[in-house]
């Protein structure tokens, strides 16, 4: 858990007033949490994850549950709106900015997006249902993206469409 701290705080670029490491900090206690093995103490650690994470998504709009599968070095931009399914899967030295949704296409229906390693995603960006973002990929800012996106491609627009792929 540390190690993956100290990544962050560099993600970060050691500034303290970023939320996006707020909820970074708290996002690895809670997955820190499970591997505590005395029943008492991991209850004890669940309260106060419950706490925190509340507490974090008030004070910065960012919903990561730790329920989440979150890569190294994610970098949450800018203040506010991120909102991301317990379900998604987060590849590595991702950036997500403000107002970004990863989720679920319809309720009750299981399935959230996975991004791939170094995967950017604009401001206002919906990623929605069981699809595949790839590596390198970049997202458009509100682009609604409702199907996978190949690695090294820009997705714009509403339903999202590929503009650019890599050859």
């Amino acid at each position: 858990m540390f190690d993956l701290i100290r990544e962050d705080w560099q993600t970060y670029q050691r500034d303290p007033w970023r939320q996006g490491l707020w909820v970074m900090l708290v996002y690895r206690f809670g997955r820190w949490r499970y591997g505590i093995r005395n029943r008492l103490a991991r209850k004890l650690c669940s309260i106060i994850y419950k706490w925190l994470k509340i507490f974090s998504q008030i004070l910065t709009g960012i919903d990561l549950p730790c329920e989440t599968t979150v890569g190294r070095r994610l970098r949450i931009d800018h203040f506010g709106g991120v909102i991301i399914s317990g379900d998604t899967i987060i590849g590595d030295d991702v950036i997500l900015r403000h107002g970004v949704t990863l989720g679920l296409k319809h309720e009750g229906e299981r399935g959230a997006p996975r991004l791939g390693d170094r995967v950017e995603v604009g401001a206002g960006a919906k990623i929605l249902g069981q699809i595949h973002i790839g590596a390198g990929a970049k997202i458009g800012a509100n682009a609604v993206v409702l199907s996978d996106v190949p690695a090294g491609a820009i997705a714009v627009g509403i339903p999202a469409k590929i503009i650019q792929a890599k050859e």
